[in-house]
């Protein structure tokens, strides 16, 4: 049934049940990334015979390649066909990947099977970020990014740990990826039965909205608009980190070691930070500065990454990975609300899928610096590089951001 103008009504306490079901779906849509966090180097070396830091890191290009093009093109198709269309195909899309990754008979597959998984990503991750959005209006916009990346993220370390004990007491494959079909068709069955299509809120929005429409979207999101631009500079280079991070930390670790579970603990606690702290940023989002926010995070950040090479002690390592978690907990509810606040309702969810190509672009270029660095002159000069790359960003939010935001 169709609702009417005046039944729709903006608010997160006037939609918790459309959010709650909204924020279990994107656990979900998180947990399919988690399956693949810890255990891929081994599962690369020991199935495959795949050693060369470039060639591991592969799978990381061609998951970061497709989702940020899934993402640009989640948001240009929202308003035409709906978001709940969108996040119904994402997860048609998602089935076959931990199939394909227990039978790949060859590394090729498993590149196919992260290509597939990246499109699932961006058109659920996207979906549920517009749509969220859409539900609450502009009171409480980094409260519900909080929450939603606190769903996502905290079930990528939740997953990653236990695909790590799996993978520690039965072996890399099959069983870590058994995990996976259980999320793709458990998510899927959620969306057909209870989520709900959100285009009617944003016209609602719209009725009201004083904001200016851009001339284009795309190049003010990328390059002209100072604030928009200043945010898709920072998002791009906190993947770019995580994609390093996601790559050459368990290989660090494995080099240093340590065994499948304690490289589970390790590169969980970084995404598990990341997820709670959300809870908290989010709401700080609303009413502190933004600027300042992804400044401090950005920073965090750098800093956190430029320590790793200096130790091998396991109490040290799991410390600088929640200061990496807290970092990025700073900035990534951030993000997407100040891209909220600067955009036209009606332009909201290209502008936040432009952001999103960028932004997931990082995982890609941070896959390929840091795995061709790695290779020609070694993994501490790989972090180092993205550490530094991570600082400067830093550096251009405060130099160019406007300070109202």
């Amino acid at each position: 049934m169709q609702m009417t103008d005046e039944h729709i009504k903006l608010g997160l306490k006037e939609n918790w049940k459309q959010f709650t079901i909204l924020i279990i779906v994107n656990a979900f849509v998180g947990g399919m990334i988690g399956m693949e966090r810890t255990i891929f180097p081994q599962f690369a070396e020991l199935e495959f015979g795949v050693a060369s830091k470039t060639a591991i890191l592969s799978f990381i290009t061609a998951f970061g390649i497709s989702k940020a093009v899934s993402n640009y093109y989640t948001g240009r198709l929202a308003n035409r066909f709906g978001r709940r269309n969108l996040l119904l195909f994402g997860w048609l899309m998602a089935i076959p990947v931990p199939f394909m990754l227990i039978y790949a008979p060859s590394w090729s597959w498993v590149i196919l099977a992260n290509l597939l998984l990246g499109i699932s990503q961006g058109l659920t991750w996207s979906s549920t970020v517009v749509m969220k959005i859409d539900l609450v209006g502009e009171k409480d916009r980094g409260l519900a990014m909080g929450l939603n990346e606190f769903a996502g993220y905290f079930a990528v370390g939740i997953v990653a740990f236990l695909t790590g004990y799996v993978a520690n007491k039965y072996g890399v494959t099959p069983y870590p990826f058994y995990i996976g079909i259980f999320i793709a068709v458990f998510g899927f069955v959620l969306t057909a039965l209870w989520v709900k299509d959100t285009r009617a809120y944003v016209k609602k929005e719209s009725m009201t909205d004083q904001m200016t429409s851009l001339d284009n979207i795309f190049m003010e999101t990328t390059f002209k608009n100072k604030t928009l631009s200043s945010v898709t500079q920072a998002g791009l280079i906190n993947n770019l980190n995580d994609g390093m991070i996601w790559g050459l930390l368990p290989v660090i670790l494995l080099t240093q070691n340590y065994d499948a579970e304690h490289i589970g603990i390790i590169t969980a606690i970084y995404p598990t930070v990341w997820g709670i702290g959300q809870l908290f940023t989010g709401k700080m989002s609303d009413h502190y500065s933004k600027k300042a926010m992804l400044f401090w995070g950005m920073l965090l950040q750098g800093l956190a990454i430029l320590l790793i090479p200096f130790t091998r002690e396991f109490y040290v390592l799991a410390t600088l990975s929640a200061i990496l978690g807290l970092g990025t907990a700073l900035v990534y509810p951030t993000f997407l609300s100040a891209i909220a606040q600067a955009t036209n309702p009606k332009q909201r969810a290209e502008s936040i899928g432009t952001f999103r190509l960028w932004r997931d672009l990082g995982y890609a270029f941070g896959a390929i610096i840091s795995g061709v660095t790695a290779d020609l002159i070694g993994i501490d000069y790989a972090i180092f590089l993205i550490g530094g790359l991570t600082i400067l960003s830093s550096i251009i939010i405060q130099v160019r951001m406007p300070e109202k935001v």
